[in-house]
């Protein structure tokens, strides 16, 4: 899996050096970076610009790029022992999913499980985390309905972001109680059928007549409120 990006990179050294496979430099860096490199024990190679380009796919690699191993996603199995996870029902936009998965991190998630893709690649989402998803337990669910059928039966009160929802400052959870909050998708929310699932919808109240945020930024406090 190629990753790119200095601070990616950087997070990946030193906090997963034995993650590497390869290392590959396209500009010149100190002796003392140069030999944290080094002491990581896997090859580096020095690719011009052009093969550097392709393996980012056109992204700003910055000069920074590596070979890491695949990202191993988590058993729903294990989620269901959580007790406050988060569900991304069809979320597209990789900045998005990043920072949440992000926040999700730094806020003390249990888990997170994104849904709605047949084919999901972790390598863009690790970037975008800056590097928490590594560190996060993440599981991949096709259908957020079966999920949340699944998680309903192992004790779970279902809670969606949602604009006619309560008031998220007036939520009272309570202690220990197993929750999974379910984000949907940016441009059309979450599902009716979903909708119908859920224990509690919660919304955040707006100030001066706005009525929508970026759903990572939306998520960021509803997960602080709730936890």
């Amino acid at each position: 899996m190629i990753v790119y990006g200095k601070q990616i990179v950087f997070y990946i050294l030193e906090q997963h050096p034995k993650m590497i496979k390869q290392i590959f430099l396209t500009k010149e860096i100190d002796k003392k970076l140069f030999n944290k490199f080094m002491d990581v024990g896997v090859k580096i190679v020095r690719p011009d610009n052009m093969k550097a380009q392709a393996m980012a796919k056109g992204g700003n690699h910055q000069g920074f790029l590596l070979d890491i191993d695949e990202f191993e996603f988590a058993d729903i199995k294990d989620v269901k022992k959580d007790e406050f996870i988060v569900i991304l029902d069809g979320l597209t936009d990789t900045g998005n999913i990043g920072a949440i998965i992000r926040s999700c991190y730094a806020m003390g998630v249990d888990s997170v499980v994104i849904c709605g893709h047949k084919n999901f690649y972790a390598a863009p989402i690790v970037r975008t985390s800056s590097g928490a998803m590594l560190d996060m337990s993440v599981a991949i669910s096709y259908s957020s309905y079966d999920l949340a059928n699944e998680l309903k039966q192992v004790g779970f009160s279902l809670v969606g972001a949602d604009m006619d929802g309560f008031e998220v400052k007036e939520v009272q959870r309570e202690k220990g109680q197993k929750t999974a909050l379910f984000l949907g998708n940016e441009s059309e929310g979450l599902s009716n059928k979903l909708k119908k699932k859920l224990d509690l919808k919660v919304s955040i109240n707006m100030e001066n007549n706005f009525d929508s945020l970026n759903v990572s930024v939306a998520a960021g406090i509803l997960i602080y409120e709730l936890k």
